[in-house]
């Protein structure tokens, strides 16, 4: 490739979903014959789309490729929402570096190793409550979300009976067209205006009073250590309350319908030992949700690999496409649930690497080896075609899933 791609036509993106988990096969092409492409994105216009795993990890690690330059900018993107200031995602180092360091701390291997006896328990107390209901019974609803609601509530220091709450408003947030613009800045408002009324709740305790959990913490850095200002405090609950749950709960819903479908949950059920690398690999292998939510900016011009990206171009990872990249992957096309060798980047490489990764690698852990463990003939109540999915958001999952056993 040369620099004469600039004058090629655009392809529309993000790509049609004709799998409900599998990778749109434009993908295979591009990594093969343009790697650094044209697209037009449903808002902000053209920017170019990156598909092979390497370049993905020049433009996440280069300081050149700027998130702050996005912030109430119409770049190219999937949603019609723009890059709010005070988030975490959408700040460059040294601010970057900053407000992920006062939080940094919860989120470490060993942290997420801490919080696995209490998350074992919360699994076990759903699953008696899949038995307690009977087959068939709606994984997503009982199950998927309320687990990591549960977790990251409890992290946060905000009360699980508002799951609900949140939950609809953190959906509406993450849509791409299931809601208007109008409605996702409203539920953007409304979950700021919940953290806000939290923290008033530990600002108006004494002191010595106030629990422990993070959220307090994140006041007492904002109050006493002035590392970091109002408009940030909250926007950081806002980013965990929604990070937290979301991308975890669709996660264990589609791992589950994809081992089933597949005909893999009765081998993976014999074979528990095989779950921490099965993970890894379902990670890899589904594609989660629609690229275009994390566009970056080139600050200066840049080459990726043999394409001139100017100065001023929005650029797109497609995480999907680079799980799949060939020269990475032995038979990337193929589920092999017990591939050792597994670098994925489902999280993202660089500053902005996902700062829950490892709480959700054990959340998922968990939540699979139970239910393999109890459930070792779960199956779909009706039929995998059957299933309902999420449209028109940047995370994709089931709206529910019925099963039996």
């Amino acid at each position: 490739m040369n620099d004469t791609t600039a004058a090629t036509e655009a392809m529309r993106f993000p790509f049609e979903q004709q799998d409900p988990l599998g990778v749109p096969p434009e993908f295979a092409m591009l990594r093969a014959e343009r790697p650094v492409q044209r697209v037009t994105m449903p808002y902000g216009g053209d920017g170019w789309l990156v598909t092979r795993y390497d370049d993905a990890k020049f433009v996440w690690s280069d300081r050149r490729f700027s998130r702050r330059a996005t912030v109430n900018a119409d770049v190219p993107r999937a949603s019609p929402k723009v890059t709010p200031p005070d988030h975490l995602m959408a700040m460059d180092p040294p601010e970057h570096s900053r407000l992920r360091r006062l939080v940094a701390g919860a989120f470490t291997v060993q942290a997420a190793h801490r919080w696995r006896p209490r998350t074992e328990q919360v699994v076990e107390e759903l699953i008696a409550d899949l038995r307690a209901h009977g087959s068939p019974v709606d994984l997503v609803e009982n199950f998927s979300l309320p687990l990591p609601v549960t977790v990251i509530c409890e992290l946060l220091g905000v009360s699980k009976e508002d799951r609900h709450f949140f939950q609809h408003f953190s959906r509406v947030a993450l849509s791409t067209t299931a809601a208007t613009l109008q409605e996702m800045l409203a539920a953007r408002d409304e979950l700021t205006g919940y953290l806000s009324r939290n923290i008033k709740v530990r600002r108006d305790q004494p002191e010595q009073e106030r629990s422990r959990d993070l959220l307090t913490e994140l006041v007492n850095a904002r109050d006493n250590d002035d590392r970091l200002n109002e408009g940030e405090l909250i926007m950081m609950g806002v980013g965990l309350l929604i990070a937290g749950h979301e991308t975890t709960a669709n996660s264990i819903s589609n791992f589950v319908y994809l081992l089933l479908e597949t005909g893999r949950w009765a081998h993976l059920a014999a074979h528990p030992e095989q779950v921490n690398v099965a993970v890894e690999e379902l990670l890899r292998f589904i594609q989660l949700g629609n690229s275009g939510s994390m566009t970056r900016v080139a600050t200066e011009d840049v080459r990726v690999g043999d394409q001139l990206i100017r100065e001023g171009e929005g650029v797109i990872v497609a995480i999907n496409s680079c799980n799949r990249d060939e020269a990475v992957f032995d038979h990337a096309d193929q589920l092999d649930l017990e591939r050792e060798q597994n670098p994925h980047v489902r999280f993202g490489h660089g500053p902005h690497h996902c700062l829950g990764a490892q709480l959700a690698r054990m959340e998922l852990q968990v939540a699979l080896g139970a239910l393999l463990r109890h459930f070792p003939t779960l199956r779909f109540a009706g039929t995998a075609q059957e299933v309902p999915w999420r449209e028109g958001t940047l995370v994709h999952g089931p709206r529910e899933m019925l099963l039996s056993w």
